[in-house]
């Protein structure tokens, strides 16, 4: 009977779960992408339930009140894994109202989908993805408008971006909520926007949770932004960003991290686990003093500084969080995280600004009704020679910050 079971298991006869049937991937790109030359003004392309490969980008531009659709996120499924032409996976350019749900797109060499000068874009059950590990080989964006107004991110995933899996920059009036963002550098960034609303995603295990920068050198500056009801847990992802990108200097454990922002409010986060840090804020100064290398976005970035960009964050309400972290020791892969364990073992802070204050007019913040949490300033304008972790100063509420969100 042994040699009989071993004779059955050498044929592959025994013991052997059944094969899963091969994935069949299907070629509609030259119908698709003629249907997008050809479409008018209202139109609803319907791609059907089916696996579709692509070698060049899917193109929109100029177009009105069209809705592009699947039939379910697990329903279709587009792949630019062997994309050899361009390097966004959807590009839509100069457009007004325009609708992407019901799919997945996944593996495109740059960004997934890239929506650019746009009035009105939505994004609704769309599960944006690169499949492998992660890694920096992995475009930058799942999600990518800029440069839009009337911006709606919801019920959608994003999974793997080199960068940030929901990233909205240079936009006015955007809404990102109820989606979930995992195993990507930022989990959600917006970046120089006007009147954003994050509420009700899932944040976790990326390298950062949530942020929100202002850089310099770009069209507009940033500023009113809520972010509330969020789930931000264990974003302790190592940074797999290409060096010299901007958020490769975000350590790995980052909750929420916000720079060189103004008039924002933070409030009712579920802020659980980030190892290193629940929630930072910091001015662009101390990112321009991390310095970096020729031709990186650092660089490009530190190049672009003008004398009306403000490096300094400023009007920030940050109350009814919720803190929890089960860890002793920050992330040892960045400089931050060896910051933190030299000077606030077993103390790891829950809320750490790095005391970069504007010289030329009056810093203003809040925090309260965060419950026990440990709080650092590391005074990093003298050496960390002034770190402190009494928070009293900022101990106030929202009337002392005018206006919130108006």
């Amino acid at each position: 009977m042994k040699h009989l079971i071993s004779l059955l298991i050498f044929l592959g006869f025994a013991c052997s779960e059944p094969a899963e049937e091969p994935i069949q991937w299907q070629s509609i790109e030259a119908d698709l992408q003629t249907l997008l030359i050809q479409a008018q003004d209202g139109d609803t392309i319907d791609v059907p339930a089916g696996n579709y490969m692509f070698t060049n980008p899917l193109i929109l531009d100029g177009i009105s009140n069209l809705v592009f659709q699947g039939q379910g996120m697990d329903q279709t499924i587009l792949s630019f894994e062997m994309q050899t032409s361009g390097a966004e996976g959807i590009r839509a350019a100069n457009c007004t109202n325009l609708t992407f749900q019901h799919f997945t797109i996944r593996d495109a060499p740059g960004d997934n989908i890239k929506v650019t000068d746009t009035d009105g874009v939505r994004f609704a059950n769309v599960k944006s993805e690169w499949s492998g590990e992660p890694s920096e080989e992995n475009g930058a964006y799942a999600f990518y408008p800029v440069l839009c107004k009337r911006v709606v991110v919801e019920n959608c995933l994003a999974i793997g971006s080199s960068d940030a899996g929901i990233y909205v920059g240079q936009s006015d009036s955007v809404i990102i909520r109820n989606n979930e963002v995992y195993h990507n550098v930022a989990g959600i960034e917006s970046e120089n926007s006007r009147w954003v609303e994050i509420y009700g995603n899932n944040a976790h295990h990326n390298t950062g949770g949530i942020l929100i920068f202002d850089m310099p050198g770009l069209t507009q500056s940033g500023h009113t932004t809520r972010v509330y009801d969020n789930e931000v847990i264990s974003n302790n992802h190592t940074n797999f960003a290409p060096e010299g990108n901007v958020v490769a200097v975000v350590p790995p454990g980052t909750g929420i991290m916000m720079m060189a922002t103004r008039n924002i409010e933070v409030f009712n986060n579920r802020i659980h686990h980030n190892r290193t840090v629940g929630t930072a804020l910091a001015s662009y100064i101390l990112v321009e003093a991390l310095g970096a290398e020729e031709g990186s976005q650092l660089e490009d970035a530190n190049n672009q500084i003008s004398e009306d960009y403000d490096p300094y964050p400023n009007l920030v309400y940050f109350h009814d969080n919720e803190f929890e972290n089960k860890h002793w020791f920050p992330t040892l892969e960045n400089d931050f995280g060896l910051l933190f364990l030299r000077y606030f073992t077993f103390n790891l802070p829950d809320f750490a600004m790095d005391g970069i204050l504007p010289p030329d007019k009056e810093f203003v913040m809040c925090l309260n009704n965060n419950g026990e949490f440990n709080f650092a300033n590391i005074d990093a304008e003298n050496d960390f020679e002034g770190r402190s972790t009494d928070w009293s100063l900022y101990d106030c509420d929202s009337g002392t910050i005018e206006p919130i969100f108006q």
